[in-house]
């Protein structure tokens, strides 16, 4: 557990959740996370969240590229 802010832009690990996020901004006492493919940001306690490893954040990004070339049209 981290009790520091992390940085906006940084990726991180809500620990409550499992999920991944990109830290968007800190509001109130939380931390607002955006998941890595887009969509709705939510709200976590900064000290449940950890910085994302290398290798799980390489995993979300090839999982985020695989599902973007799942939905690309065909020509």
């Amino acid at each position: 557990m981290n009790p520091a802010k992390p940085e906006i832009g940084s990726t991180v690990r809500d620990e409550t959740t499992g999920d991944l996020g990109r830290v968007m901004g800190h509001e109130g006492p939380y931390v607002q996370l955006r998941p890595l493919a887009g969509g709705r940001e939510w709200d976590a306690d900064p000290a449940r969240v950890e910085p994302a490893g290398r290798t799980e954040l390489l995993s979300a990004h090839v999982a985020v590229a695989n599902e973007r070339s799942r939905k690309a049209p065909r020509g």
